[in-house]
């Protein structure tokens, strides 16, 4: 995945740091948008390297078919989770809950476009998931939601670098 790609994650990195902020450190107002510094650096770096001339990092047409196949997965699997745990009023149970199902829908990305980055980052977010629901309580959401975030805001910045230096070799 190239700089759009970044842009995503490092867009969902801010999200999960932010969610964090807010559900387990209860923190409001302006604290919450400080993440989104990180995603507004990244999308300036990313916006340099799509600007780039050169032939840049494109998914072919099964790894873009599993791009849009497992995001709608996502979407469902985050929504899901979302009203589950809030049903069962586990609000704990919430970031852990979202960093499985992120994580899960990095692999079949991964093994569409035999990627072996994205295998590590779905694994590095289940990890934090696991994490997240072993720790106890406050603990373990802010284990999954740091590290998701962290994990997503990486892969962002080497999704950056490989797009840009592929746009580099064919200038």
């Amino acid at each position: 995945m190239g700089a759009w790609g970044a842009l995503i994650m490092s867009f969902f990195g801010a999200v999960f740091a932010s969610m964090t902020l807010y559900w387990q450190w209860h923190l409001h107002g302006v604290a919450l948008a400080v993440p989104f510094l990180g995603f507004i650096l990244i999308g300036i770096a990313a916006n340099h390297v799509i600007r780039m001339p050169g032939e840049g990092i494109k998914p072919s047409l099964g790894e873009e078919r599993a791009i849009m196949w497992s995001s709608i997965g996502e979407g469902v699997g985050l929504f899901l989770a979302a009203n589950i745990v809030m049903n069962l009023h586990r609000p704990d149970l919430l970031l852990p809950s979202m960093t499985l199902v992120v994580g899960l829908h990095f692999l079949p990305i991964a093994f569409a476009g035999n990627f072996r980055p994205f295998y590590a980052l779905g694994t590095a977010l289940i990890v934090a998931a696991i994490l997240g629901f072993v720790i106890k309580a406050p603990t373990g959401g802010e284990v999954a939601g740091l590290m998701a975030a962290g994990a997503l805001w990486l892969a962002a910045g080497m999704a950056l670098r490989r797009d840009g230096v592929a746009k580099a070799r064919t200038a």
